[in-house]
């Protein structure tokens, strides 16, 4: 069931899933060519491997993501040392990515600048090849678990956070096998894909399992799942591999959760409602249990709620350092970046059929500035150690 239908959801099916693009005409030159120059944004960058040599002759496609225009607007081709030049007229209420196709997947740049007097130079499209057998690993998981409805179903928010390893993008061995996959709570129901660095269609549960056929370049990725527990379910199981973080919050002061390495770490109040939270690193291959209260009638819980709770987990993760050996755990993402999207999204997550379009808008606009200076962070070796 996808969500977000808007502008923020036709760019992330953009920028993760975008099929071959042709070579599109220039844009038009418009007549008054001084006046052009002023108000023109000019873009200049580099294609290149993993090994930082140069792309020759990679198509390079210009995307304007706004809310009337979603697309394709110009492309050309990269010269002999991998570089590339744009001018366009830049609408301020849209803002601007770079695409290049290599070994059969698009990868983006950054957001661009669209200011004229402030010229995008030395952007650098990564591009890499291919391998079913790339390093991906879970990096830490996230699971906020509501009260039951009046109905006995509760509802589950699962946060995936997966990181490749290698200089490889990881494929898909055939059409028959996923990219990567993982277990989820066994005895849930459901799958809807919320805020992710995926597309929908590239996400799918069979069983108790989530396939996903998306192809995962080097670096991190998101996968924000939503899904459903039964009425009258009491014991949730997730099979886990040593290695994560994991945080697991529940609204509910009868639920239980036990597993190697889990321990009940604090009692948050969030909105006004008290959770409790377990939390730790994977210390050996097992199984994470939830034991839930026999509860038939209890208050209605609410998804906005719900979400706000992403950010606690989210900021605790980044705050809190579990010991591997002599040294201490690295944070997952660099604080201030993801605490500042994760109250974002707990602010909008969800609520776009609530919030006016201009600010709907502004706040998709703020999470890719947001998104890409993590990413830009990371590239350059910004997480902490």
């Amino acid at each position: 069931m996808p969500v977000n239908k808007g502008t923020r959801a036709a760019a992330l099916r953009l920028i993760l899933v975008l099929p071959v693009l042709p070579v599109l005409p220039v844009l038009p030159v418009f007549p008054v060519l001084p006046v052009l120059s002023a108000q023109t944004a000019s873009v200049t960058g580099t294609v290149l491997r993993a090994d930082s040599t140069p792309v020759h002759g990679a198509r390079v496609v210009l995307h304007q993501v706004g809310r009337e225009v979603q697309g394709p607007i110009d492309s050309v081709r990269s010269d002999d040392r991998g570089r590339f030049h744009f001018r366009f007229r830049p609408d301020t209420s849209a803002f601007y990515l770079l695409s290049s196709r290599y070994a059969g997947i698009e990868y983006f740049s950054q957001p661009l600048a669209t200011n004229p007097q402030r010229p995008n130079t030395g952007i650098r499209i990564l591009v890499y090849d291919t391998s079913s057998s790339a390093p991906v690993a879970l990096e830490a998981r996230h699971l906020v678990l509501s009260r039951p409805g009046p109905d006995g179903s509760r509802s589950v928010l699962d946060l995936i956070i997966l990181r490749n390893s290698g200089r490889s993008t990881r494929v898909s061995p055939d059409t028959l096998r996923p990219s990567w996959s993982t277990q989820l709570l066994r005895g849930t129901i459901g799958l809807e894909l919320a805020e992710s660095d995926v597309s929908t269609e590239a996400v799918r549960r069979s069983g108790d399992s989530l396939l996903v056929s998306a192809a995962l370049a080097p670096g991190e990725k998101q996968l924000t799942l939503q899904y459903q527990v039964p009425a009258g379910r009491n014991v949730l199981e997730l099979p886990v591999d040593s290695g994560p973080i994991m945080n697991v919050l529940a609204e509910e002061t009868g639920v239980r959760v036990t597993g190697p390495g889990i321990a009940l770490a604090d009692r948050p109040v969030v909105q006004g409602r008290s959770f409790r939270r377990w939390t730790g690193t994977v210390s050996a291959r097992g199984v994470i249990r939830l034991t839930l209260p026999d509860t038939r009638r209890v208050p209605q819980w609410v998804l906005a709620g719900l979400v706000a709770t992403l950010g606690l987990a989210l900021a605790a993760a980044a705050w809190h350092l579990f010991a591997r050996g002599t040294k201490p755990a690295r944070e997952i993402l660099p604080n201030e970046l993801l605490d500042a999207i994760a109250v974002l999204d707990a602010r909008y997550l969800g609520r776009e059929g609530e919030i006016p379009a201009d600010e709907w808008s502004s706040y998709q606009t703020e999470r890719a500035r947001l998104k890409a200076e993590l990413e830009a962070s990371l590239a350059a070796g910004g997480r902490s150690r």
